[in-house]
């Protein structure tokens, strides 16, 4: 079959990859210089009025909603209409109107009587299509599970609706979350809100091509979530992050991106990707909202085993902050090929910034940070074709019509199940856990993830407090340029900032700081030590507040639905 022939190739690139990683002795020690970073002057946008006049943020639109300054219902419809708005954005696929409009009318008549179930209730949000909703088609972008209801909700999910949040609906994803562009669902992709707004049409050259390709990505694999978030259609999302499947979308669609310590959050009813890294993100517009959300989220799971057994005190972020006893590090390994002069500059600036305040900023070495991406390329690849042998056709989601026998049964659902994509990873997966193959990759794989994860400690140990990193290596690209290259490329190129945190279990978060030239958002990261997640937020909100990046101005699209793309004449005119 085609596709076998494109898997084996894959595999014996990575098998070879794998394969020439030596062993602890063997490596060298790097000694690379840190390249000079001129200073970026922040673009200077007009901050536009939210559409529908809706509140900014999760916090303030709580305390309006306990106020009676809105109503949930009226919130709720305001976000509705939002979302058949952007629908060209494709962030949903489906929306869960009459549930949203009952739960908005419940906490409307808790808040009446003065009893909220807490600071959630009657807030609108939305959960990526790989988490167990009750009553709500769960598919994962793939024809595998199309129509299948599951009979729970994820702990995650029930946990804010035990807080009184409005679910708005279920977002797209690259199928089974294996992507990073959200362009590979059998729903169709993700559109990146930024490439509708008034800041990208106005630098755009007169002239350019504005064919139907030519529309930005959201990022992967949570691109609807993210999106869902930028284009207000809700406060706050989940996504799911194995390698940067939160932060990547976030950092492309200029909301922030959280993804915990690996152990602090429940899986509980999140469909595995790669059960060792798989980690629930969260998506909002600020840090102080992640940081609530966070609150209702986090703590133990008996349904988990992998979630932690100290209790989880939830936490407010100061407003005034003091970062001069902070140590910034730079890890100078993540100086990649490909990496945008903007990006470049910035991650300067913000170095800048923090030094300038008074933290300690120095320059750092994670030398494994070379072998990180094929690791992790290799232990996905392995889990995958461990979860996805559950898809058989038998118990629920899709199965064929072939009966000539079980194995056949076996074979054609699967094929017609599963795309490419899917298909090549538990191919590849399957051919490194073959029992001639064990030691060689998988083992092997798994000894560098140790070397990565001693990378951090032994850099945490040293004084340390966060990481300062790029989030990824440019701006947003165009459908067009992004599918000029194959997914396991896409992925590697896009995951390159990211997937490290996951092989280690950190903390990480990315904060949107300014535009580039094309009037896109451009973002940085910031990886914590292990369980201080509060730590890692401050100093994120403290970024955050000095950045001021713009709101999204969509008031074209939002005047003209059915008409996204106009000249750039007709841009000023409205």
């Amino acid at each position: 079959m085609e596709v076998e022939g494109k898997v084996e190739i894959a595999g014996q690139a990575a098998a070879a990859n794998i394969a020439k990683i030596p062993t602890l002795k063997q490596i060298p020690t790097l000694t690379l210089n840190l390249i000079p970073i001129s200073t970026l002057t922040i673009n200077l946008i007009k901050i536009t009025t939210p559409p529908l006049n809706l509140i900014p943020a999760l916090n303030p639109v709580s305390q309006a909603l306990r106020q009676g300054r809105i109503s949930p219902t009226e919130l709720c419809q305001r976000c509705l209409s939002l979302i058949k708005k952007t629908k060209v954005l494709n962030a949903y696929i489906t929306v869960s109107e009459d549930q949203a409009m009952k739960q908005a009318a419940d906490a409307e008549k808790r808040l009446q009587k003065g009893s909220p179930l807490g600071a959630l209730d009657g807030v609108p949000f939305a959960v990526k299509d790989n988490f167990s909703t009750a009553g709500i088609e769960t598919t994962c972008a793939s024809k595998m599970l199309k129509g299948y209801v599951a009979p729970f909700n994820a702990t995650v999910v029930q946990r804010l609706l035990d807080q009184g949040a409005v679910l708005m609906g279920k977002t797209n994803l690259d199928e089974f979350a294996m992507g990073s562009g959200s362009v590979d669902s059998i729903f169709g992709p993700v559109r990146n809100p930024w490439g509708y707004s008034e800041q990208y049409r106005e630098r755009q050259v007169e002239g350019q091509d504005t064919e139907d390709s030519n529309w930005v990505i959201a990022g992967g694999s949570s691109g609807g979530s993210a999106v869902a978030v930028a284009s207000w259609t809700c406060f706050a999302s989940l996504g799911s992050d194995t390698g940067g499947s939160t932060r990547n979308p976030t950092a492309h669609c200029g909301v922030v991106g959280f993804k915990s310590s690996y152990g602090l959050l429940s899986r509980h009813g999140l469909i595995p990707l790669v059960n060792s890294m798989d980690v629930p993100g969260i998506m909002s517009r600020c840090v102080d909202d992640i940081s609530t959300v966070l609150g209702v989220l986090a703590g133990h799971d008996p349904k988990d085993s992998t979630t932690v057994q100290d209790l989880f005190k939830p936490f407010e972020l100061p407003e005034e902050i003091d970062v001069r006893n902070l140590c910034v590090g730079i890890p100078k390994e993540y100086h990649a090929s490909g990496l945008s002069a903007e990006t470049l500059e910035l991650w300067g600036k913000a170095a800048d910034l923090f030094e300038n305040a008074g933290a300690k900023v120095i320059e750092v070495s994670l030398p494994h940070t070379q072998y990180s991406i094929v690791c992790y390329h290799v232990l996905c690849a392995a889990e995958v074709a461990s979860n996805m042998a559950r898809f058989d056709g038998l118990e629920y989601g899709h199965r064929s019509n072939v009966e000539s026998s079980t194995e056949a049964l076996y074979a054609a659902t699967r094929h017609e199940g599963f795309n490419d994509v899917v298909r090549g990873r538990i191919l590849a997966g399957n051919y490194f856990l073959l029992k001639q193959n064990y030691d060689d990759y998988f083992v092997k794989a798994q000894k560098v993830r140790r070397l990565i994860a001693n990378d951090f400690l032994k850099v945490f140990g040293s004084g340390v407090d966060v990481l300062l990193t790029p989030a990824t290596l440019s701006d947003a690209s165009t459908f067009a340029e992004f599918t000029k290259e194959d997914n396991r490329t896409r992925c590697a190129q896009e995951d390159i900032f990211t997937q490290s945190a996951n092989l280690a279990g950190l903390p990480a978060v990315t904060v949107p700081a300014t535009l580039s030239g094309r009037g896109l958002p451009l973002s940085l990261q910031f990886i914590g030590r292990a369980f201080c997640d509060e730590q890692l937020l401050t100093v994120a909100k403290w970024f955050e507040q000095r950045m001021k990046f713009p709101l999204l101005n969509l008031q074209t699209l939002l005047n003209n639905p059915s008409e996204p793309r106009k000249s750039q004449t007709s841009l000023r005119a409205l």
